[in-house]
């Protein structure tokens, strides 16, 4: 249970749902308990009656038959008035320890998915999305069942067996030691039941990971899998990876059923020695033909608390396991650190000075001793072919990650001094690749600005030249886009990612590719805003295509992560290099379209 140790916190927190819950399982143990007593001594007070009986004249049988009666009358209501009692406390004790459980997963749900959140893109990087549902739905299910039922029916087995065994002892030593004589093997069976379920509860999890994984990864991109026509193919690898996971659920069954019959065989054991000893001790005068029928009682009292260890100690290994992989994650620390620094108005001087990076998870080194400037107000093209670190430039901007060697400087200072939110709700960024969340065109365009009322949205919109678009639609702006936005087309997503992030009036503009997707006629549209939008913006355009239409101030070309070639577009033109070779292509490209 080492993985478990975490979970710690949480009984603190709601400790008095805990410490009532043990006091509502003690008290509903006690009543119970007391049953089986008020039972020997009516079966006591009958045998004695018939003994009586049989020894009396008529009259006085008379008299034993209304005594016997009105005993059992008496007897009955006592045990009738005891399970009452008894079932008004395990009520309230599934109240506590049960709703504790809930509140504790709810915690748990929460403080994984913030945790998520505070992770940066190298995490991402690394794990797919199916394994990190699976911890934050499948393993936290599981550690929810330790948390409830197992930790509920464990203080009940610790809390019965003391007060009926010490009932037990009360009534003969000898007969007690006989009837706890098959719990050593007990206990050597549950600690060799539960070593093999941990380790096939935890292939079972990872199973389950690559299933949850594979499955969110064919949904996403149904789109390329139903044009290569490759639905049977990934039909049948679901069906693989299904199938093991059966065959790993059902060893883990197979251990549960050999178990179970085990604790019974073992509680029966224990009644057949109680009726044999004890019969012997009755014949020899040392205890009642009550205590028999107690002590028989007593051990079917048991028989579901002892059944039960083989469930909790499966319920704890799973849970164990099942922890251990979300401990994984959270003792993940996100290696972007925020800085203590404000960022009020940025004036939107940028300045790359020596900067390197390579993708830790990779090894590719996609900038190289990059160095350039811009000054506020400035607007400024990368420019290159694919793969030559144009959108690693403004993941650095943004702090998705951090330099491996060298240093970005905001308005003089060193980026890493910023704090990340502050820093973040300054920059309006448009990636290349646009996702929309599965929620109204409003509400994602409302994305940069949550608090925006739908006429800035209608206005923005208009600048991205998308308006009239999302107007005619049957329920315009409060049409629900599916998921990641795939009822849109490629360019209507492409504008409506642009208004999200001019809503939010950003001091300094990333557009990385942002009107690949939108025909020449719209793309026009489009720069006319941005020519006004950005006058007195910090703007960086990332792009494939050279738009003579904006007047840049530099233009920076990269290839292979290092700037080749930098100036005006007309420095860059007389030099006849590949920038010159790009625009030439370019424009022969549009006449062809044109023609």
């Amino acid at each position: 249970m080492k993985n478990l140790r975490v979970l710690t916190k949480f009984f603190i927190h709601y400790k008095w749902h805990f410490l009532s819950g043990i006091v509502f399982v003690a008290a509903s143990n006690y009543f119970r308990a007391w049953q089986p007593q008020v039972i020997r001594e009516a079966l006591d007070h009958v045998f004695e009656q018939v003994r009586l009986y049989q020894s009396a004249d008529q009259a006085g049988r008379d008299l034993i038959m209304s005594e016997i009666g009105s005993s059992l009358l008496y007897f009955g209501g006592i045990v009738v008035i005891l399970a009452l009692v008894m079932g008004l406390f395990m009520y309230l004790m599934r109240q506590t320890i049960i709703v504790m459980s809930r509140l504790i997963e709810y915690d748990m749900r929460k403080e994984i998915f913030n945790h998520y959140q505070a992770l940066d893109l190298s995490f991402y990087r690394k794990h797919n999305t199916g394994d990190l549902m699976a911890r934050i739905s499948e393993d936290v299910s599981k550690v929810r069942m330790f948390l409830g039922p197992a930790v509920l029916y464990g203080i009940n087995l610790v809390t019965l067996f003391i007060m009926v065994i010490y009932s037990m002892f009360r009534v003969n030593v000898e007969l007690t030691l006989y009837t706890l004589l098959p719990l050593p093997i007990l206990s050597l069976s549950i600690y060799w039941v539960s070593s093999i379920v941990h380790k096939k509860s935890t292939l079972i999890q990872a199973q389950l990971s690559t299933i949850n994984s594979s499955a969110q990864e064919v949904y996403s991109g149904i789109r390329v899998v139903k044009s290569y026509v490759q639905e049977n193919r990934f039909v049948q690898f679901f069906d693989q990876e299904c199938n093991e996971y059966k065959e790993k659920s059902m060893d883990l069954a197979r251990v549960n059923a050999m178990f179970f019959p085990l604790m019974l065989v073992l509680i029966g054991v224990s009644t057949i020695i109680v009726i044999y000893v004890g019969g012997l001790q009755v014949a020899q005068g040392k205890i009642t033909t009550g205590n028999i029928a107690e002590f028989v009682i007593y051990v079917n009292m048991l028989t579901w608390p002892v059944t039960a260890i083989g469930w909790i100690a499966s319920i704890i290994q799973q849970a164990d396991a099942s922890q251990r992989r979300i401990n994984e994650f959270m003792e993940t620390e996100p290696e972007i650190h925020s800085g203590t620094g404000l960022a009020g108005t940025l004036d939107g001087d940028i300045e790359f000075r020596d900067v390197s990076f390579t993708y830790a998870d990779t090894g590719i080194e996609a900038l190289r001793n990059v160095s350039f400037h811009i000054s506020p107000g400035q607007k400024v093209a990368i420019v290159g072919k694919t793969a030559s670190g144009k959108t690693t430039i403004a993941d650095l901007l943004t702090r998705m990650f951090d330099v491996s060697s060298g240093e970005i400087l905001l308005d003089g200072k060193d980026i890493r001094n910023f704090q990340l939110p502050m820093l973040r709700r300054k920059i309006g960024y448009v990636p290349q690749d646009v996702f929309l969340f599965s929620d109204t065109i409003a509400n994602n365009v409302r994305f940069g600005s949550p608090d925006a009322p739908i006429e800035k949205v209608h206005e923005f919109t208009r600048y991205a030249a998308i308006y009239d678009e999302l107007a005619e639609l049957p329920d315009g702006f409060d049409t629900r886009v599916g998921e990641r936005g795939v009822t849109l087309s490629g360019g209507q997503k492409q504008r409506i990612s642009i208004a999200r992030a001019f809503i939010k009036d950003p001091d300094i503009v990333i557009l990385d590719d942002a009107l690949s997707a939108v025909d020449m006629k719209t793309e026009q549209r489009i720069l006319g805003y941005l020519r006004e939008a950005l006058a007195n913006r910090t703007a960086l355009i990332i792009t494939h295509r050279i738009y003579s239409s904006l007047d840049f101030d530099h233009i920076l070309v990269l290839d292979h992560g290092t700037i080749i070639e930098a100036g005006s577009h007309e420095e860059l033109m007389q030099l006849q290099g590949s920038y010159f070779e790009m625009f030439q292509q370019q424009r022969l490209e549009d006449e062809r379209i044109g023609m």
